[in-house]
């Protein structure tokens, strides 16, 4: 009966953060792998179905308070688009064990950045 609760909870939590731009997606990836037992191609997929709600309903509130940088979007997202197809072909293409420790390796990077950062 309360399959569900830690899911839902989950989600919004890390639906919170994406609010934020605290980059709840890849905490909810880190649920969904870590705890939930789905695997690591499959939880991207989801991870990227989940991204396109959580940023359409956070948008608005970031451009009505000015913080989009207009002179930056259209290469942002043309690189983003390029980098996003490039990384998808990739990562449909690596064993999942090592997509999984290439992804913990990114998380390790960030992490010890953000812990040393001025």
């Amino acid at each position: 009966m309360t399959d569900w609760l830690l899911p839902l909870l989950a989600g919004a939590v890390t639906g919170v953060l994406s609010g934020f731009g605290v980059g709840g997606g890849s905490l909810l990836l880190i649920y969904m792998t870590s705890f939930a037992g789905v695997p690591q191609n499959l939880a991207q997929g989801v991870n990227l179905l989940y991204f396109l709600p959580a940023a359409a309903t956070a948008l608005p509130a970031h451009i009505k308070n000015g913080y989009i940088e207009k002179k930056a979007l259209f290469p942002a997202i043309l690189a983003g688009l390029a980098g996003t197809a490039l990384a998808a072909w990739l990562a449909t293409a690596l064993d999942v064990g090592l997509l999984r420790k290439c992804f913990g390796a990114f998380l390790l990077v960030v992490g010890a950045r953000e812990l040393f950062r001025k």
